[in-house]
């Protein structure tokens, strides 16, 4: 059975493990993220070297990743962003290299063994500081004319700033939470987690529970959008909000309140969370490895 080296670059860890082609992780590690490119591909050629038989190295990685294998956008990893990363590592390395955005391999994961298996419309939310996600089409992810498929964040919802509008990222993510309530209490960002704002909000605190509504119904108004932009078949969440048992009923709620006052609308979305959340951008870049090869 074939195996692959699945690498998951994030701002400040970098998760690797050995998958093999039917989705079992066989093994898994992570090592605090390089501070400079040099140090990236060293890392990814030791890594590699230790696992001489694997078929191929699958790496998630934040911002828009071309198929020429530069990476744009912006992400905590400023050197991520303007070289040919995949042809660095590719020369560095000498084996096959498969890269792909981490949502759209969050997505990929949820169509190889998720919520998402047989399935060819769906939609994956990623919520976390900001909003993003995977389009997935016909079981593929869209990536769009500028790469931005599934970036959901920047979609526009009202807002009480000053402009009467912000981005659905800026308003509706937990990030946007606990900027929220920390504004509301006049405290720190770096002093609220948003589980212990839900912690607050059930030991009765007001602003946290006014602050959690209001966050229930802009995601549930983003939702509503995207179901009628798209049709997708199910609406996956992921993200840490995801392991709240009430998460769907909450939302569920909202989106019932947004159709009792929307006649004409009759196309309630389905949502559910993903089924898988720390290891998703791991298994879907071996997925989107396998997928790539199966074309050639």
């Amino acid at each position: 059975m074939k195996r692959y080296l699945a690498v998951d670059i994030g701002g400040t860890f970098i998760k690797y493990g050995i998958v093999d082609e039917q989705a079992s992780i066989l093994e898994m590690d992570k090592t605090k993220t390089p501070k400079t490119l040099d140090g990236l591909l060293e890392l990814l050629e030791d890594l590699y070297q230790k696992h001489p038989d694997v078929t191929g190295v699958a790496i998630s990685c934040p911002g828009a990743v071309a198929e020429s294998g530069v990476i744009y956008g912006y992400s905590a990893l400023p050197y991520l962003h303007g070289p040919n990363i995949k042809q660095l590592i590719t020369d560095r390395l000498g084996a096959q290299i498969y890269m792909e955005n981490d949502a759209n391999c969050a997505g990929y994961a949820e169509v190889w063994k998720g919520k998402a298996q047989g399935k060819q419309d769906v939609l994956v939310m990623v919520i976390g500081t900001g909003i993003g996600g995977a389009v997935i089409k016909d079981g593929m992810v869209h990536k769009g004319a500028n790469l931005h498929g599934g970036e959901f964040g920047y979609m526009v919802v009202p807002s009480d700033s000053g402009t009467g509008y912000d981005t659905w990222s800026a308003t509706a993510a937990t990030g946007a939470l606990i900027s929220k309530v920390a504004r509301l209490k006049n405290i720190g960002e770096d002093e609220l987690t948003g589980e212990a704002i839900f912690d607050m909000a059930n030991a009765g605190d007001v602003v946290c529970s006014e602050a959690i509504d209001q966050f229930y119904q802009l995601l549930a108004l983003g939702i509503y959008n995207l179901q009628y932009i798209y049709d997708p078949e199910v609406i996956l969440i992921g993200g840490g909000i995801s392991v709240r048992e009430d998460l769907i009923n909450h939302i569920n709620q909202k989106l019932d309140s947004i159709l009792k006052h929307l006649e004409a609308s009759k196309i309630k979305p389905k949502i559910d969370t993903c089924e898988f959340r720390q290891h998703s951008n791991l298994l879907g870049a071996v997925y989107g490895f396998i997928r790539e090869r199966e074309e050639d």
